[in-house]
């Protein structure tokens, strides 16, 4: 029986905060301190590794027990967006529409445990968004320039594939204008890529094989060489028994090549100075937690919930491997993943309904992939008349 689009967006949703709310008490934990400490996360339910230190050691901030960070409310950011411009959207959304998300409207923020502008929860390269648009007020196209390359934009980008649904270049095209206002280099590619493979997992009947062939056929630069590099892996290993710790030592080994992150992922004083090749732009690097996602959701033949377990034990950027995987596998399997357990401490924990979110981006979705289809109706009327139909 072939997925509605509102299951399937159900199942999209769902999979950001799952695999938010699994990785979020992990955060930035190596493989192996997370197997010492916990042996493997499977629950929402997983106490923060940081949540016995002072509260200003944590930034005043709270996680585990299914509260979800900005990865998810940046993703229900960019729905609104779209919920009010009923559009495809490019740098001036962001410059626009992203700017009063994240800075002018009031919402509840679980980490913080109570209502607050986003910006008060976001990193300092979310932060830039304000910095470059609304201060600097810079042509929207360049907002990216100079910021920290990360995986900023990838982690939000997953509604802009669901609103060009089943076709891959077309929300790799809009992920780049939009996004570059936000990111650049290969922080920029990967939210290309993200939104192709969460616009190619809506295809009927489709794969994980074929979604990740897909986004190989349109990734650029080190991106594209760390999914061949870590899908070859993923497929290698598939089916052999090979241990979790095996497949993080594979993998890492492989991703290293094109991220000089490691293990150690925190920022000190002790860094301040460093030379090193991070976060800065290049066309051989790529962010490691995409390469990553796609490796684990090939290495499991895209079952949901092991692939985001699998992703989200392996360290390091745990919550944004999580919501990589779950968008791309929700988006494909629909709503039959969602355990009510799961759906219900989520809203519960982070004051949100998200089958009402889900359903009223189906919505605007829907009225959106009709408009574009009148308008690929018209182009061709207008081809024909030239005789070339």
């Amino acid at each position: 029986m072939t997925k509605s689009l509102q299951s399937r967006i159900r199942g999209m949703l769902h999979g950001v905060a799952l695999g938010d709310a699994l990785g979020a008490p992990v955060e930035k934990l190596s493989a192996a301190q997370i197997r010492e400490r916990y042996g493997r996360v499977t629950s929402v339910m997983t106490r923060w590794h940081k949540m016995d230190l002072p509260p200003e050691q944590r930034n005043h901030r709270v996680r585990g027990d299914g509260i979800v960070t900005d990865d998810t409310l940046m993703t229900l950011a960019v729905m609104q967006i779209y919920a009010e411009e009923r559009r495809h959207l490019d740098a001036w959304d962001m410059a626009d529409g992203m700017v009063r998300q994240i800075a002018w409207t009031p919402r509840w923020v679980p980490e913080l445990q109570r209502e607050a502008m986003l910006i008060d929860r976001l990193f300092y390269p979310e932060k830039w968004i304000f910095q470059r648009h609304q201060l600097s007020n810079c042509d929207p196209r360049q907002g990216g320039i100079g910021n920290m390359v990360n995986c900023g934009a990838a982690m939000y980008i997953a509604p802009i594939g669901v609103a060009n649904a089943a076709d891959p270049k077309g929300a790799y095209d809009e992920a780049i204008a939009f996004a570059a206002g936000h990111q650049e280099s290969y922080g920029l590619e990967a939210a290309g890529v993200v939104a192709a493979a969460v616009a190619a997992a809506f295809v009927p009947g489709t794969t994980i094989d074929a979604i990740v062939d897909t986004v190989i056929g349109l990734a650029k630069d080190g991106t594209r060489d760390a999914i061949i590099d870590i899908a070859a892996l993923a497929r290698q290993l598939r089916g052999t028994g090979a241990d979790h710790a095996a497949v993080c030592d594979a993998f890492h080994g492989a991703i290293a090549r094109y991220s000089v992150m490691g293990d150690d992922v925190n920022h000190s004083a002790a860094k301040v100075g460093r030379l090193s090749d991070a976060y800065r732009p290049s066309r051989l690097q790529a962010i490691e937690e995409l390469p990553l996602a796609l490796g684990f959701c090939l290495l499991n033949n895209g079952a949901f919930r092991p692939s985001i377990e699998d992703g989200i034990n392996s360290g390091r950027d745990t919550d944004s491997i999580g919501v990589m995987a779950g968008a791309i596998l929700g988006a494909m399997h629909g709503e039959a993943v969602i355990e009510a357990e799961d759906r219900a401490q989520l809203d519960l924990a982070n004051r949100l309904d998200l089958f009402a979110a889900a359903d009223a981006f189906t919505a605007v979705v829907e009225d959106m992939l009709a408009a574009d289809r009148k308008a690929m109706e018209a182009r061709w009327v207008a081809r024909a008349e030239l005789g070339l139909a």
